[in-house]
């Protein structure tokens, strides 16, 4: 069994965590992940109070294991956050300040509950600023992720954030689907990995059917980054892109992002109609490059044990064979 800073700092058995995807929001899919050793999370910004308190007590109802309750910072429902606060999640993720927003009172309302604390950062600069606000994971997310990342490839961001960072616990997160990619992120200097795209193609996974065999389908080449699906909702998140599925809704508006202001409300209605039925060509579908590796549709459990075993057998035997002495 893999060891490190975050499993002892988290009490999980395995350095792997769910990412907190508010768009794919499931007690189900945030317990099994940590039931089987790993650290499960929800997406908590776009919920009401009613509803935090609800996905809170589901996932409490089916595992005793730590998870993780996620918050956007410049965009979270204030009503969503006081419940969780009083809930007293084990975990708290933040993610996304604006440059004017200060970290340490969201970071200080989550220490005075006893919640330790992870931070996704795309730069090392925000790696910096919320190591010195007392964050005690720091999240390196690559361009590579799915849905909203930054510019910097998680092959060289993990490092420079380790190396800024030396005190924080860092987990690697864009571009990893397997116990490969979670061997790189330790040989980086990691302590764990984070993942998203693996997990939405997971029996637990809230996706709609068609959206979890566009992921096992994808050949790892056919996403881009884009400003559609946000300009589509009428959200601007600060400093980011998001990678979606380049499908016939994506093409149909590259260019034309201008006329997306002017019809906002009537393509919206439109993207929560394709949802609803399933259309994976109409509807926006975030997922990362690392789908190319994603060819089933198992348990999250499996998900868990799998990457776990594979990164266990390549550090303890195919990389110390590789070294003569």
């Amino acid at each position: 069994m893999i060891k490190t800073r975050l499993t002892e700092l988290l009490g999980i058995d395995h350095p792997i965590g769910l990412g907190g995807m508010g768009s794919v929001n499931s007690p189900a899919l945030t317990a099994a992940v940590s039931e089987a050793g790993g650290l499960g999370a929800i997406g908590g910004s776009h919920l009401n109070g009613d509803q935090m308190k609800a996905a809170i007590q589901g996932i409490r109802a089916l595992t005793r294991k730590p998870f993780a309750v996620n918050f956007l910072i410049f965009e979270s429902n204030p009503d969503a956050f006081e419940v969780a606060i009083a809930e007293r999640p084990p975990v708290i993720a933040y993610a996304w300040p604006r440059k004017e927003q200060d970290l340490k009172p969201w970071f200080d309302r989550a220490h005075a509950i006893g919640a330790k604390i992870t931070f996704m950062a795309s730069s090392v600069f925000d790696a910096q600023r919320a190591a010195d606000a007392g964050a005690d994971v720091i999240i390196a997310q690559g361009t590579e992720g799915g849905g909203h990342v930054s510019w910097i490839a998680s092959i060289a961001l993990t490092p420079m954030i380790v190396d800024a960072c030396p005190g924080v616990p860092v987990m690697a997160a864009g571009g990893i689907a397997d116990g490969r990619g979670l061997a790189a992120a330790l040989a980086l200097g990691a302590d764990g990995a984070l993942l998203g795209t693996r997990f939405l193609a997971s029996e637990e996974s809230p996706l709609h059917p068609n959206f979890k065999r566009a992921i096992v389908e994808s050949d790892g080449h056919d996403t881009v980054l884009t400003e559609i699906p946000d300009l589509a909702s009428g959200t601007v998140w600060p400093g980011s892109m998001s990678r979606a599925r380049r499908n016939r809704f994506i093409e149909r508006w590259s260019g034309r992002e201008w006329q997306i202001r002017n019809m906002r409300a009537e393509i919206f209605a439109g993207v929560l109609e394709a949802r609803k039925r399933g259309d994976a060509e109409e509807a926006p579908l975030s997922f990362g490059q690392d789908a190319g590796l994603v060819h089933d549709i198992p348990r999250a459990a499996e998900i868990v044990a799998r990457i776990a075993a594979e990164a266990e057998e390549i550090l303890a035997k195919r990389l110390p064979a590789l070294v003569k002495r």
